[in-house]
C-alpha cells in the first residue's frame, strides 16, 4: 500500500499551455545541458555498444565477465575487458508512471511536471541521427503507447502529450478493473524493446512496496530482467512532503490511491518523527530494489535544481567510465 501523502494544493506550472510549457522545458534543456549535446556521442549513460575502441583492466564488481578481452589478458597476464563506444544508433525506451503518486508537489514543479522535464532532458540528451525514443505511459485508464521514432518533432509532440494528459480521477471505473501498475508497464516494455539500447523508468517507484523491507518490490524482477539486455536508468522523483511533515498544526492526508483521508495534526512532535523515519525506510527499500535490479539510480526532488542533477549524474557516470584502473583500486597504496 502506498504512504499516505498531503493533497497538493499548488498549481505549479498548470497556467501555462502545455505548448509555452514545451518550449520552456526545451529552453532549460538546451540552455542547461548544452555541453553534454555536444561532442563524441556516448549516450545519457556511457556504457555497451557495438564500436570497438580498445580494452581496459578489468574493474571486479563493475564488469561483466562476457566482455573479458582474452586475447589481451593472455598477453599481459592481467585481465582486462573490451571497450565499445556507443552505438551510433540507439533505440531509448521510456516508461513514464503517470499514476495517481505522480499528481503531488509542494514545491515549483510537481511530480508530474518534473517527470516531464526528465523525458525532456532524456529526449534531448539521446537525440542524434538515426537514434529513435519511444515511451509507454501509464495512467489511470491504461496504458498510452508512443512508437519508437526519430527527429525532434517527435519529441515535442510527446512532451505535449504528457503536459495535455487528463488528470487521474479516483479509483472505481468498474467492478474488477484496475489501474495498470509499474510492474505491468515494465512487463510490456519488456516484450517491445527487443534490440539493444537504453530504458529509462521515470516514477516515484511506490507502486505495490511490500509491508516488509526486506521483501522485494513487484517491479524489481522485470527491471533486472531489462537491465541483462539494456542499459536501464531509474529517474526516481520525490517531494520534499513525502520525506517529512512539517509542523502546520491540523492537516489532511490522502491515498492518492484509493482517495482515503485522514486528519492528523502536525504539532506532534513524535508524529513527525515517525513520518520522518517510515518514509527513510520506505525510500532505502526503493533504493534497495534498485541496485539489485542492476538499474543506474537518477534521484530528482521536485525543490532541487532537476537540471544540476542530472548535469552531475552524467558527469559522474562519465568519469566512472573512463576512470583508468590504478594500483589503489587493490588496496594498494
Amino acid at each position: 500500500m502506498r504512504r499516505a501523502t498531503i493533497a497538493p494544493a499548488d498549481p505549479g506550472l498548470a497556467e501555462l499551455s502545455p505548448d509555452q510549457r514545451v518550449r520552456r522545458l526545451e529552453l532549460t534543456v538546451t540552455r542547461r545541458l548544452n555541453g553534454l549535446l555536444h561532442g563524441q556521442y556516448r549516450g545519457l549513460l556511457p556504457g555497451p555498444g557495438s564500436e570497438p575502441a580498445g580494452s581496459r583492466e578489468y574493474r571486479p564488481g563493475e564488469d561483466e565477465v562476457r566482455r573479458m578481452d582474452w586475447a589481451v589478458t593472455a598477453r599481459t597476464a592481467v585481465p582486462h575487458v573490451r571497450q565499445v563506444d556507443a552505438d551510433r544508433e540507439l533505440t531509448t525506451w521510456l516508461l513514464v508512471d503517470g499514476s495517481a503518486s505522480m499528481e503531488f508537489g509542494t514545491a515549483e514543479l510537481d511530480k508530474r511536471e518534473l517527470a516531464v522535464a526528465a523525458v525532456a532532458a532524456v529526449g534531448f540528451l539521446t537525440a542524434g541521427v538515426g537514434n529513435r525514443l519511444g515511451a509507454q505511459v501509464l495512467r489511470a485508464d491504461g496504458v498510452r503507447r508512443f512508437p519508437a521514432r526519430s527527429g525532434r518533432t517527435h519529441l515535442l509532440a510527446l512532451l505535449r502529450t504528457l503536459l495535455a494528459a487528463p488528470r487521474p480521477t479516483q479509483p472505481g471505473d468498474g467492478p474488477g478493473w484496475r489501474p495498470p501498475d509499474l510492474a505491468d508497464g515494465l512487463d510490456a516494455l519488456h516484450r517491445i524493446a527487443n534490440r539493444r539500447g537504453l530504458v529509462v523508468v521515470v516514477s516515484d517507484f511506490l507502486d505495490g512496496l511490500p509491508d516488509d523491507p526486506g521483501q522485494p518490490a513487484p517491479w524489481e524482477r522485470t527491471l533486472r530482467r531489462l537491465a541483462v539486455r539494456h542499459q536501464v536508468l531509474a529517474i526516481e522523483v520525490t517531494d520534499p512532503r513525502e520525506l517529512e511533515l512539517p509542523d502546520v498544526g491540523l492537516i489532511t492526508l490522502v491515498d492518492p490511491e484509493t482517495g482515503r483521508r485522514r486528519e492528523v495534526c502536525t504539532s506532534d512532535r513524535r508524529l513527525r518523527e515517525r513520518y520522518a523515519e517510515a518514509a527513510a525506510v520506505q525510500r532505502d527499500q526503493i533504493h534497495e530494489s534498485l541496485r539489485r535490479s542492476g538499474a543506474t539510480h537518477l534521484p530528482l526532488r521536485t525543490d532541487g535544481d532537476w537540471s544540476a542533477d542530472i548535469v552531475r549524474h552524467v558527469h559522474a557516470q562519465r568519469r566512472l567510465a573512463a576512470a583508468p584502473v590504478g594500483p589503489a583500486r587493490g588496496g594498494i597504496a
